[in-house]
């Protein structure tokens, strides 16, 4: 699929999967263009734990408690280390957002679906409970989950705003 494509077609979804498995190879796949997305300083704060363990999946699913986790058949999930690597200035939160999106376009690419699961994570200790499970050291957070997977439906893509409410040239609101 031709880049502007794959970012036209991208879209969240949050609906069930097929039963269709996510090959590990695919996975790497979709991880490595993580890994390739820029990082500040080149400092590389984001790291990713893949899930495709049945158990451990279920065990996420009752955590995170959302229809397109519990069908998951695979999800990723990125870690962020908060260590400044500028002077005193850490880049996580960014570092750990370019990875994402690039992994979101590459799930796209390869004819699977996931949605940004986030800020679901940030109650009730959902986030540390998945970093148990995922046996996280000291230190690191869980901030993002990629549920991954065949969508079972077809779900429309949310309409996005027209270009010229969203982007001005040279002064903002021209």
């Amino acid at each position: 699929m031709e880049l502007f494509e794959t970012i036209d077609r991208r879209y969240s979804y949050r609906g069930t999967f097929t039963d269709t498995p996510v090959p590990r190879k695919d996975l790497e796949k979709i991880v490595q263009a993580g890994v390739h997305a820029p990082s500040a300083c080149n400092g590389q704060v984001a790291t990713f734990v893949i899930v495709d363990d049945p158990q451990l999946l279920q065990q996420v699913a009752a955590v995170v408690d959302r229809p397109v986790c519990q069908s998951a058949k695979a999800m990723i999930v990125c870690v962020t280390d908060p260590r400044p690597v500028y002077e005193t200035l850490s880049f996580e939160l960014e570092d750990c957002a370019a990875s994402v999106e690039n992994m979101l376009l590459a799930i796209t690419a390869l004819g699977y679906a996931s949605v940004w699961t986030d800020g679901w994570l940030r109650g009730e200790g959902r986030a540390e409970k998945v970093g148990e499970f995922i046996k996280l050291p000291k230190g690191r957070q869980v901030r993002i989950i990629l549920p991954i997977g065949v969508p079972a439906e077809d779900v429309p893509q949310a309409p996005r705003k027209p270009f010229s409410e969203r982007v001005s040239f040279n002064t903002y609101g021209s």
